[in-house]
């Protein structure tokens, strides 16, 4: 059986590290604001939104939460972001994504200012992460990589292998494997010989966001196995790998629920407090 990578005491540490520097900057005078958006009445949203203002209150980051009707004007957002992006005690700026269609995604995304944009999606940030000189991290990415480092497993030299290529995982993750000199695969719907590939992994990342997706004769013995999906199949959540089966040959594994998913929030936290002492020229 694999060693269980336990997102719950992993992101337990990076919050008690964030909760003690924000303490500190609060004794310098100097708080941490965080401001989430959402538009709308999507259910997860409203949850992701609920876990996000209950993580700040226990981290003494100041949440500004700006709950938005399904009929707001692309005016009228882009006024408040604007606000926010002028606002001296708001350091971090999340709009909560999907949004409604006849909003622009893009455009809203893009009036972030950068140094506010603690989701990391905005261009600036996105081509500082390809260079490998940023201070934000998107945050599933950024808390896989935190799991790895917390384990003590290595990624330089290792064959690495990315099942997914969204703007919001798989492509930042590919880039955050690089940087740390591991030799990356990226796979997606169009990649032939997915199985031959996979099977070649030290370091497999599903991020597919299909259920079971990741079987066992995918896996070669030994590998380090991270599930980021997050799929409801008959009311139970299950990720992107098949756990049962997989966990007998993996060395290392990601359970769901209970791996990636809490490492998110974390980080988020984290990009927060980094706005916070960048934007006070504290690094």
């Amino acid at each position: 059986m694999s060693k269980i990578i336990d997102g719950k005491i992993i992101s337990t540490a990076v919050k008690e590290r964030v909760k003690n520097e924000v303490v500190e900057l609060n004794k310098k005078g100097i708080s941490v604001g965080l401001a989430v958006i959402i538009v709308g009445e999507d259910p997860a949203s409203k949850v992701y939104v609920a876990n996000k203002k209950k993580a700040c209150e226990a981290l003494g980051i100041i949440s500004e939460e700006y709950a938005l009707s399904e009929n707001t004007t692309q005016e009228e957002l882009l006024a408040l972001i604007q606000k926010l992006n002028n606002s001296p005690k708001i350091n971090g700026i999340l709009c909560q994504l999907p949004l409604p269609s006849h909003l622009d995604e893009k455009l809203i995304i893009n009036s972030i200012d950068p140094e506010k944009d603690v989701d990391a999606f905005h261009p600036v940030n996105v081509g500082k992460i390809m260079i490998g000189d940023y201070y934000f991290l998107p945050c599933t990415p950024a808390g896989v990589m935190e799991m790895l480092s917390f384990e003590g497993i290595e990624v330089e030299g290792k064959n690495c292998v990315v099942i997914g290529r969204s703007n919001i995982v798989g492509k930042p993750m590919n880039m955050l494997l690089l940087h740390k000199n591991g030799t990356v695969t990226i796979c997606h719907s169009k990649t032939k010989n997915l199985v031959e590939i996979c099977k070649n992994a030290d370091i497999l990342v599903a991020a597919v966001g299909r259920p079971n997706f990741v079987t066992a004769d995918m896996v070669k013995d030994g590998a380090v196995v991270i599930d980021v999906g997050i799929n409801r199949v008959d009311g139970k959540l299950c990720g992107d790998v098949m756990f049962d089966e997989v966990s007998k040959k993996a060395s290392a594994i990601t359970p769901v629920p209970g791996g990636v998913g809490p490492m998110t929030i974390a980080m988020l936290m984290q990009n927060t407090l980094t706005a916070a002492k960048k934007q006070n020229n504290l690094i």
